[in-house]
């Protein structure tokens, strides 16, 4: 059943990382999915022709197929805020000392690292996450939220996307170090947690959440002040250019933007480029040259220079 729900989760995120809004769904597989819950529910099992059994054998099969085409029970599951996530306080007023930016960088890390209510939604042992890099960063890479992997490294972009990423950033002839990295949200989008304590998937931050944090990710696009910006995934666009601003990513990718002055440009999030992968070397390569332009034109804008093979990388 969990891995069922969990191959859902995945292809939801993929539809909805494409810009699908909707998801047909016939009533034999609602009703297919209703009895998986109920005999989830009942700790019971279900066979393919669709019978209760509680003493099921371990080489016999469970409906999975079908479910895959759900959405409704998961897809509200994912966008339902946690408990307090949508009565936070009204966003903070970042005031930085005066001084030079790493004093004003190391002043607003320690203002977000300590925040109260930053704090109080991370889960024990884990961790609020600030952004990372060159304080005179020419480019500057904003994402969405946390995941596992940031929360327990308390570093933005260190899990399997991460490690994109900080490839593509080296593809444009870069290291990690000489960009900067953030995220809208600085905890771990919250989801209701496992028996053990831990929180399984991951789910978009809030309007509530992101208007909350958007301060600290604002200030810190002040203190680095780098040429650009490049907005990683539709939610991190959404955060710096408006909740509504948009329907689906492909209206806002492939130009240029402006936020508070500074040109932005929007692109894929490296974790919608490793989802591709599963359809195809063909299809993942699309989506990676779709996405490399995009970084072609920040290296232009940036005025870095470009080689004949860059440009012609995943063609």
């Amino acid at each position: 059943m969990r891995a069922v729900l969990l191959a859902l989760t995945d292809e939801l995120k993929r539809l909805k990382a494409a810009g699908v809004k909707t998801v047909s769904v016939s009533d034999e597989s609602m009703a297919t999915l209703r009895r998986l819950v109920a005999a989830r529910n009942t700790g019971n099992r279900i066979s393919e022709t669709g019978e209760r059994k509680p003493e099921a054998g371990k080489n016999e099969k469970l409906v999975s197929g079908p479910v895959l085409a759900e959405s409704p029970p998961v897809y509200s599951t994912l966008r339902q805020p946690v408990s307090g996530s949508a009565n936070l306080p009204p966003p903070p007023e970042v005031v930085l000392p005066p001084g030079d930016k790493s004093v004003r960088w190391q002043a607003l890390r320690e203002l977000v690292l300590n925040h109260p209510v930053c704090r109080a939604h991370v889960r024990p042992g884990k961790q609020v996450v600030f952004g990372v890099g060159s304080l005179d960063a020419k480019v500057m890479f904003v994402g969405e939220a946390p995941g596992a992997e940031e929360e327990q490294q308390g570093e933005p972009f260190v899990g399997p996307a991460g490690q994109l990423l900080t490839r593509m950033i080296k593809a444009m002839g870069l290291e990690r170090g000489e960009v900067y990295i953030g995220n809208i949200m600085n905890w771990r989008p919250e989801l209701p947690p496992r028996a053990d304590g831990t929180q399984a998937g991951n789910r978009e931050p809030t309007p509530e959440e992101m208007a909350f944090c958007l301060p600290f990710i604002t200030a810190q696009i002040e203190v680095v002040a780098p040429a650009l910006l490049v907005a990683l995934g539709a939610t991190a666009a959404r955060g710096l250019l408006g909740a509504h601003s948009f329907k689906t990513l492909g209206e806002v990718r492939g130009r240029w933007h402006d936020y508070r002055g500074r040109p932005l440009r929007v692109t894929y999030h490296p974790s919608y480029l490793l989802r591709k992968e599963m359809d195809g070397r063909v299809a993942a390569n699309r989506a990676k040259r779709t996405a490399w332009e995009d970084f072609l034109a920040v290296m232009e804008r940036a005025g870095l220079s470009i080689s004949e093979k860059q440009r012609n990388y995943f063609l």
